[in-house]
């Protein structure tokens, strides 16, 4: 297991699955509730979900919450360490209200027997507050992240790998709110941190170079975002291999710039990648995937190609449909895109209707507080 580990810290996934595999099946052969057992079942679903397999991770992890409980007791740390990665997968799964309950009881047990001020009790927090973060409750998230960060930067020193982390989600969610001078200053620290602390070719430096980049792009500056991105996807690549999500991830953004520079050559090869690989990982009705044709829809459209723009368009309002309802904000948008399209294609009884039913979707979310689901 020490291999795997190392390999992991290293992000080096690929190598570190191949030992943590066999591990486990080694750990298979102790009685079923050693702790060890548990452990390793942790270390594969941790490392399930960093690969983008989160049906596997669940699997293995609620196994693992199960074994620790009965072995250790129901207020043992390691049991609400458990309780929070299983809480992560749930999130990832957009299943918040079960992701909710799973964290404040880890945070309850930490609290009591860690102390308030422990470093497992930050984690605990800045899990909670990115829960919140997913549901546009800013101002709930805001605190909490902050409480984690002074937490860390006081336990740990302010130079530590928990520290970035912390950094970065408290950027994102000021990011999320189009507060970019308040997110710049903090993943740029964040990235000097894992710079040091991780190598310059970790993965979690490609997600804090992503985030800066993107911010930059969001900000109009695109000269600086452009190498950001580029160094991003070859740590990626390298990293995880050619077809992880995050892989497309970056294409996606990298295209995305040089679609709004009208460099429509460059774009077009990685927006097709990116939706390939999506459609191949994530399965061809994900969400994710409707991001995709949307993005190459638009490219398509702002070249005048229509006819290969409008396929597109009709394929992400299907899995938009099937994924959220047919009454989602996310369909509202895209039927107003559509309608954009079908008029200069000269359809304009088609555009109408579309329009009609966009409008129709508007009125009914504005009786109520809307909801936008994540990516």
């Amino acid at each position: 297991m020490k291999a795997g580990e190392d390999a992991y810290q290293h992000g080096n996934y690929l190598e570190a699955k191949k030992h943590f595999k066999a591990a486990l099946q080694e750990a298979e052969n102790f009685h079923p509730e050693d702790p060890r057992l548990a452990t390793n079942l942790n270390n594969l679903a941790t490392l399930y979900y960093q690969q983008g397999e989160p049906a596997e991770a669940v699997s293995l992890l609620e196994r693992a919450v199960s074994i620790w409980e009965k072995a250790l007791g129901p207020e043992h740390p390691d049991v609400a360490m458990s309780l929070n990665n299983l809480a992560t997968l749930y999130r990832n799964q957009r299943k918040y209200d079960a992701a909710e309950t799973l964290i404040k009881r880890s945070l309850e047990i930490q609290e009591r027997v860690l102390g308030t001020e422990h470093p497992d009790v930050a984690t605990s927090l800045n899990n909670l507050a990115g829960l919140y973060q997913d549901q546009a409750k800013y101002s709930e998230a805001e605190p909490i992240f902050k409480r984690s960060l002074a937490i860390r930067e006081k336990v740990l020193g302010p130079e530590d790998r928990a520290v970035a982390t912390t950094l970065n989600n408290l950027g994102l969610l000021y990011d999320d709110q189009a507060k970019y001078d308040k997110a710049e200053p903090l993943f740029e620290r964040a990235v000097k941190i894992d710079e040091r602390t991780l190598g310059p070719e970790h993965p979690e430096v490609a997600t804090d170079l992503n985030n800066l980049a993107s911010l930059y792009y969001k900000m109009g500056k695109y000269a600086e975002a452009e190498p950001l991105f580029s160094r991003s996807l070859v740590i990626r690549e390298k990293a995880l291999g050619p077809e992880h999500p995050d892989i497309a991830q970056s294409l996606n953004n990298l295209a995305n710039l040089y679609r709004d520079q009208k460099k429509y050559v460059e774009a077009e090869p990685l927006f097709q990648r990116a939706l390939a690989i999506q459609a191949k990982t994530l399965g061809p009705d994900h969400p994710d995937v409707a991001q995709s044709l949307n993005n190459l829809a638009i490219l398509y459209r702002d070249q005048g190609d229509y006819a290969k723009a409008e396929p597109l368009y009709r394929r992400d309002l299907a899995i938009l449909e099937q994924a959220f309802g047919p009454e989602n904000p996310q369909v509202e948008v895209l039927l107003g895109n559509y309608a954009e399209l079908l008029r200069k294609m000269g359809r304009r009884d088609e555009a109408e209707t579309m329009d009609a039913r966009a409008q129709a979707i508007r009125a009914k979310n504005a009786q109520g507080p809307r909801k936008l689901a994540s990516h």
